[in-house]
């Protein structure tokens, strides 16, 4: 029985027994093999008293539902209590509820079924397995009163078979029965079928003699009759014997019993179908030899279903989820998903999944997290692409242009030394747009520390210079027509590759002291959702080095619109600060909204892609500022007015200065001609430059 449970996959079951004997040892046994064998666990186990009392029933079934997940119930009751129970489970309107296991009390019995059908459909119980043992209907047809006088219960049985009374003397006849002739016939005057024991009793009577008879060789050395040594006889003795015996029986099986003093299990096992065959009544659909043979697909339970029904505790656990188990209730327990980045190691564990992994969408595995890097493809990509391959044509167009007309005013009188650092730090910016993008490798990330700040080092390195050596100038020539020292093109190349040095040799410092490499960051897009978790292949630059290495050319620039501010003054005519304060003033605001935007996607998912592409398209916005103001409108006159570059001459620096004292004295005019209009109680106009 305990087979045939966990057979059919239920584990939680409740046990239902007689007062008595067979009853409660039947359930005991059930209860010790199911705890031996595991995996069955025991709901509740009730009794049926000997003398129940009117409403006995309806309460054992009221007991069972307390436990409705429970719906097997194993019985090992007598034919009269099994259909007490059934009507009670008919009364309480729970046909094709329970799922009835019976011992080989109800067997293939029909009584205890009788008017009760459906509430029993499904039923599976068992019985002994049974042999017709030939001969014996012969020999037992063939009794009658006359040849069969040593059987003191043959005559019992003769009136119960013939449904008739037989005339003993000094018995009273009774006028409502028919009398017995004596001349009835066994299987022609009555129904005759074996009984489905009588193999048992025969073996059960060989078992002894053959135990007698082995007992008697030992004991009693071939003497003929009872020796001394077995009289009186010792029942202790002749039990051992019994235990010992190993013989054929009737039905050619083998008749022996174990350490337990039990025979070898031969079941039948039995299904009560209503609708699985011509007629209702029980099948056969298995049979038990020292092990179960079911053939479950022949099996058919409640209203014709063919599916077995459940009798368990809990439901398995999905994947992806742990058991929790119920304390002292094996069979029980509750379901816990394993969230975040856990996976299901067993049933019962949950463990997490290493760094560069995350669990598989049913959470039995782990998988690697896709690593992910910006592509070229990616629109993230294009408007930075775009903007750095047109300043890279312009800036060719520039510098052909420049060279081609190197020896004409504008270009000499633009600077020429100074101009050709100023495109190659420009170019520098724009050509670290694809630095930025390409596939992050040991020489690429190199490049990327070298480069990203040294473009713009040597951009305002060299507008610092040139807007220096203009204030120096205009300073100057307000006080001598002497000339500042350090004006020379060679000093300003000096001056500005002096401050650009001061970038490389912190670069090649940062190089020698940590190498560069690239790193998978699993960490920053870490997300609480795994699916959505993303491993970041980039170079080992932190926002705050990337700050750092962008730090020294800030400063350069914010020193370099410091005296954009103070060269404000200076006539345009003479000199490129106005347009170097323009491209300063724009500069400033472009790297002003690159900050907020650059520091405030710390923690948006697309990271890598708005701070690439915000710090490629900032640098780009202020190299196109510095080319379209300082240079396009120069290449426009070579190309398009090419009169004004021959009229254009460069200003020499005693005409500078005469400019700047004159500028130095209207202005002081005007300055003292306010103070004498307010002195007097009303403002003067000011005069223009």
């Amino acid at each position: 029985m305990v087979d045939i449970v966990k057979a059919l996959g239920w584990n939680y079951v409740s046990t239902l027994a007689s007062e008595g004997n067979y009853g409660e040892s039947g359930v005991e046994a059930f209860v010790q093999i199911s705890r031996e064998a595991g995996g069955v666990c025991i709901a509740q186990s009730l009794k049926i008293p000997r003398d129940p009392r009117p409403g006995e029933f309806d309460k054992v079934i009221k007991h069972l539902l307390e436990t409705s997940s429970a719906r097997a119930i194993i019985i090992f009751a007598n034919e009269d209590d099994i259909k007490r129970v059934l009507e009670a489970a008919h009364r309480a309107n729970e046909t094709g509820h329970f799922l009835w296991v019976g011992s080989d009390s109800w067997g293939s019995k029909t009584s205890p079924i009788l008017n009760q059908e459906e509430v029993a459909e499904g039923a599976v119980t068992i019985l002994p397995k049974r042999a017709s043992i030939e001969g014996f209907d012969q020999y037992f047809t063939s009794r009658s009163l006359e040849n069969n006088r040593r059987n003191i219960w043959f005559a019992e049985f003769w009136e119960d078979d013939f449904k008739c009374k037989l005339m003993w003397s000094g018995a009273q006849p009774e006028e409502t029965s028919r009398k017995c002739t004596g001349e009835e016939r066994i299987g022609k005057d009555s129904a005759y079928e074996q009984e489905g024991k009588v193999q048992f009793v025969i073996d059960a009577v060989y078992a002894m003699a053959n135990a007698l008879h082995n007992m008697h060789s030992e004991l009693c050395s071939g003497a003929t009759g009872v020796c001394e040594r077995m009289d009186p006889m010792n029942g202790r003795l002749l039990l051992q014997y019994i235990h010992a015996v190993n013989f054929s029986g009737s039905a050619g099986t083998p008749v022996m019993f174990n350490e337990n003093g039990d025979a070898p299990g031969r079941y039948d096992i039995f299904q009560y179908q209503l609708t699985n065959a011509s007629a209702p009544g029980y099948r056969v659909i298995g049979q038990w030899t020292e092990y179960l043979r079911l053939n479950i697909e022949e099996m058919q339970w409640s209203g014709g279903q063919r599916d077995i029904p459940i009798s368990v505790c809990s439901l398995p656990c999905a994947s992806g989820e742990r058991k929790k188990m119920v304390k002292g209730v094996p069979c029980c327990w509750h379901c816990e998903l394993c969230d975040g980045y856990q996976y299901q190691l067993d049933e019962f564990t949950c463990e997490l999944c290493p760094f560069n992994a995350r669990p598989s969408p049913n959470r039995t595995t782990c998988r690697p997290i896709p690593i992910v890097k910006l592509e070229w493809h990616s629109p993230w990509a294009i408007l930075p692409i775009l903007l750095a391959v047109l300043g890279i044509l312009v800036i060719t167009l520039i510098v052909v242009t420049f060279i081609r007309h190197n020896d004409t005013p504008i270009v000499r009188a633009s600077g020429r030394e100074l101009s050709y650092v100023l495109l190659t730090g420009i170019f520098l910016i724009y050509f670290i747009t694809f630095l930025m993008i390409a596939e992050p490798g040991v020489a690429v990330c190199a490049c990327r520390r070298l480069f990203l700040g040294l473009g713009m080092c040597i951009s305002y390195a060299a507008l610092l210079t040139k807007t220096n050596r203009i204030y120096r100038i205009f300073e100057q020539g307000k006080k001598s027509v002497t000339p500042p020292k350090f004006i020379s093109p060679t000093s300003q190349l000096a001056i500005t590759f002096s401050l650009i040095s001061v970038q490389v040799m912190g670069t090649v410092v940062w190089l020698g002291v940590l190498p560069p490499h690239s790193v998978i960051d699993y960490e920053e897009q870490r997300t609480p959702n795994p699916e959505q978790a993303q491993g970041i292949l980039k170079c080992d630059m932190s926002d705050l080095s990337l700050v750092c290495c962008l730090g020294y050319s800030i400063i350069l620039m914010a020193t370099c619109t410091v005296y954009a501010i103070k060269a404000r003054g200076v006539p345009e005519t003479f000199n490129e600060a106005k347009p170097i304060g323009f491209t300063m003033y724009t500069t400033c605001i472009i790297w002003l909204a690159f900050v907020p935007i650059f520091f405030g996607t710390a923690q948006s998912a697309e990271k890598i892609y708005i701070q690439t592409a915000t710090l490629t398209v900032s640098m780009s916005l202020s190299a196109s500022v510095s080319l379209g103001m300082l240079y396009v409108p120069k290449a426009y006159v070579i190309l398009f007015h090419p009169e004004q570059n021959v009229q254009k001459r460069k200003r020499s620096f005693k005409a500078v200065a005469a400019a700047a004292a004159t500028t130095a004295r209207l202005s002081q005019k005007q300055d003292n001609d306010r103070q004498n209009g307010q002195s007097k109680g009303k403002a003067r106009p000011a005069s223009g430059h």
